[in-house]
């Protein structure tokens, strides 16, 4: 595969470069593209759930703050899986995780339409759509990736596959928007139902024996004890408290942009491209902190990247809420919308090793999704009674400071450089 791979131009331009070079272990483009496939469906699908918010409520009469509930409970229960997926991967591997999580996904958006009450769509929508993304996400993804590779190329692997789950964002959005517009909410259910199997191949080639986890140098202590030493560490809770803001701040956004675009009397194809534009950013955004973080200590990134976004809101409320406003905010978000993923991915490494990462950067995970939980739910609440965002904008100024300023009394050892080939 890796002589197939070098008969390519670009793929012998990536091997040349600093951003790539910690990747020309042998295997280690296939496991990293493969993975990042996985997520391009999964998230790709995920993140375009907010389209169809309007068209639901449109339909069914339900109202926006059931729906927000319903898409609420989908933001923890995404979270609340990936610790319980990442445990079940660490101990039995991820084959088993990783294709329940893409039926589950299929199964719940083929059901979704028969659903007529709130209840039915916090079942599907809430719980076995966010569960079945969420086991075939980040964490498990991640993890199966870092087992199979050394450590100096696990946060370049992990930008990569994180700019897997952007590029779906990106793609997915305006195919999903079409659909709605063609053949309706639940004809779009279906076809999505139909692409997610498209990740099942993929999933075979990640955890094909050939490309085995390899064994490291890490002292094996058992899952308990590593659980029970790693909330022991201040820098992991510090880790989680910026998390937790970066979860608020994303789900509100990716539930509610919609319904700000439509206070703004914009038309729904703004926010599509709004949010395809956000995914097509994020890819540069997570390849760069995929690169940065083997150049500069994680948390100096992830700091960067939370206070930039106050800066970006503030902006944002100032200027005139015109489609191009939207598409440089879209811009400007993106480019750190789901970037703080390897550097907190690649801390979580450095604290306490590769071979419960699946498990412990999962449970970073669950703090980001409560997050997200609150941000999805008080957007509902917010629009309901107060018929805007405003209150939900500045809380995210506040919370994105805080979250810029809790990450840098992080434990963390300085980066050593590394010479290139």
């Amino acid at each position: 595969m890796e002589r197939r791979l070098a008969a390519y131009p670009l793929y012998t331009f990536t091997r040349k470069t600093r951003m790539f070079h910690s990747l020309k272990h042998p295997g280690a483009w296939v496991v990293t593209l493969t993975a990042a496939g996985i997520l391009m469906i999964t998230m790709g699908m995920r993140q375009s759930i907010g389209l169809y918010v309007s068209p639901i409520n449109t339909s069914t009469g339900l109202g926006i703050v059931a729906l927000s509930l319903a898409l609420a409970i989908g933001q923890f229960v995404w979270g609340a899986i990936q610790p319980i997926a990442g445990a079940l991967a660490d101990r039995h591997g991820p084959r088993g995780v990783l294709l329940g999580g893409v039926l589950l996904m299929a199964l719940a958006s083929a059901i979704t339409p028969l659903m007529t009450s709130g209840m039915g769509l916090a079942i599907t929508l809430g719980v076995m759509s966010a569960a079945g993304a969420g086991a075939a996400s980040f964490s498990v993804l991640i993890g199966a990736a870092a087992q199979r590779m050394p450590a100096e190329a696990r946060g370049t692997a992990s930008g990569v596959i994180n700019a897997g789950g952007s590029f779906g964002q990106f793609v997915f959005a305006p195919v999903v928007q079409k659909l709605i517009q063609n053949v309706g909410w639940m004809g779009s259910m279906w076809a999505t139902a139909v692409l997610t199997l498209a990740a099942l191949p993929l999933v075979g080639r990640l955890t094909a024996k050939t490309h085995a986890a390899q064994v490291h140098p890490e002292p094996d202590t058992g899952l308990r004890q590593a659980i029970k030493t790693a909330f022991a560490d201040r820098s992991y809770w510090l880790l989680h408290a910026g998390f937790f803001t970066c979860g608020f701040h994303l789900a509100f956004l990716v539930t509610h942009l919609p319904g700000e675009v439509d206070l703004c009397g914009l038309p729904p194809t703004v926010a599509s491209w709004s949010l395809a534009i956000i995914g097509l950013a994020n890819i540069f955004g997570s390849l760069y902190a995929g690169s940065a973080v083997t150049k500069f200590r994680s948390k100096h990134v992830l700091a960067w990247m939370y206070g930039s976004r106050a800066v970006l809101v503030i902006a944002y409320l100032l200027l005139p809420k015109t489609e191009w406003t939207f598409y440089a905010f879209a811009a400007g978000l993106g480019f750190t919308w789901l970037a703080t993923v390897p550097p907190t991915a690649t801390l979580v490494s450095k604290l306490f090793g590769a071979r419960y990462l699946a498990t412990l950067f999962g449970m970073t995970l669950l703090s980001h999704q409560i997050g997200g939980f609150m941000g999805a739910w008080l957007g509902g609440l917010a629009i309901a009674h107060f018929g805007d965002y405003n209150w939900m904008w500045y809380a995210d100024i506040m919370l994105a400071a805080g979250a810029a300023l809790v990450n840098l009394p992080i434990r963390e050892a300085p980066v050593v450089g590394t010479r290139m080939a």
